[in-house]
């Protein structure tokens, strides 16, 4: 995921050129919902590993998560290898809004935005479970 980008990145690249990409623009590297076994679009491990040198924030919190172990285990990746922290409600009903979110002081731009986020404080609730058998039915419906 990019922040402060100038242009649209295509969906779909590899994780390596779409970092290349946001890195080209000068915007931030996040890694959403890392290191989730549940989670198909989940970058695996090795590949973050191999990216770590361009992250700049890890989602430490995702609400949608199920195994709590795996949010536990994308905190203690960002602070042992010195990442900033942020987090995803990943939203697919409007209860889901505002489950997941960081209070940071007031920035303006991309180098406040980094020093606001260094002193945020990560505040989420976990999604009911159910919420996952909802979104699954929705997009069957979609499909048919």
């Amino acid at each position: 995921m990019g922040l402060f980008l100038i242009e649209e990145i295509p969906s779909g690249l590899p994780a390596e050129k779409a970092v290349a990409q946001i890195r080209s623009q000068g915007g931030l590297v996040c890694i959403p919902h890392p290191f989730d076994r549940l989670r198909p679009s989940a970058l695996k491990n090795q590949t973050i590993e191999m990216l770590l040198p361009h992250i700049d924030i890890i989602e430490a919190f995702n609400s949608r998560t199920l195994l709590l172990r795996d949010s536990t285990k994308a905190k203690l990746f960002a602070q042992t290898h010195g990442l900033l922290t942020g987090v995803g409600s990943d939203a697919h009903t409007p209860s889901e809004i505002g489950n997941a979110y960081v209070e940071m002081p007031e920035f303006n731009g991309r180098d406040e935005f980094v020093q606001s986020l260094a002193k945020g404080k990560i505040i989420g609730r976990r999604t009911n479970p159910l919420v996952h058998v909802i979104s699954s039915w929705a997009k069957l419906r979609k499909r048919s």
